[in-house]
């Protein structure tokens, strides 16, 4: 489910990990590894690590803007317990949730290629099928939402990409989506606090009915 420290998959990301293994030896530089048990209720699904966030401290949505949203939120939700301090010692703890990125190594620019999302894809698909109580996914991004329907097998036709929109993949399945948690949406005005709890609330809706 989690590629090897070195993962030769994606050259490209390759390269770029041995660009910041040699300007950052302190960092984590590697395929990031979820966070959360695979008995969760809730999989949570980035797009990839950002170089300064989950890159450096090696913990999904740690260390950059994007990680406020996220697990503000959810802490409010109850899908995790503690205080997010943009580290990855700071003691918070994910309930009934587990959070992964669709790409694990960090891509330059934060730009995601075809070639990556197909190398990829298989541990994403080994994660899916490694928790017994998945009953719910939030896709953060439109690349995320079309790995996630890649990894289930369900063709995209029928399930279009848009903020609060709710699928149901597969009989059971919840599959929530949201516009990404990026600094870049929040400051734009694209993406709110009260939009992406609308979302998590309506999961936390379904997972209790």
């Amino acid at each position: 489910m989690t590629p090897e420290r070195d993962c030769p998959r994606c050259p490209r990301l390759v390269a770029y990990r041995a660009e910041y293994r040699a300007r950052e030896p302190g960092w984590f530089n590697a395929p990031v590894p979820s966070f959360g048990g695979l008995d969760a209720a809730l999989l949570v699904v980035g797009q990839a690590p950002g170089v300064n966030g989950a890159n450096r401290t090696g913990r999904p949505f740690t260390g950059d803007y994007a990680g406020v949203l996220l697990y503000n939120t959810l802490v409010k939700f109850g899908f995790a317990r503690g205080e997010y301090q943009e580290r990855a010692d700071d003691g918070l703890v994910l309930v009934n949730c587990r959070i992964t990125n669709a790409v694990r190594c960090a891509p330059p620019q934060h730009k995601v290629e075809t070639s990556d999302k197909a190398s990829c894809n298989p541990f994403l698909q080994a994660e899916i099928a490694a928790m017994p109580q998945l009953r719910a996914i939030l896709a953060l991004g439109g690349i995320s939402h079309l790995m996630t329907l890649k990894a289930l097998g369900v063709k995209a036709a029928g399930h279009v990409f848009a903020h609060g929109a709710l699928h149901e993949p597969r009989a059971g399945l919840l599959l929530a989506d949201s516009y990404h948690v990026s600094r870049y949406n929040t400051s734009t005005k694209r993406l709110n606090a009260a939009m992406f709890e609308k979302v998590v609330g309506d999961i936390k809706g379904f997972l209790q009915g």
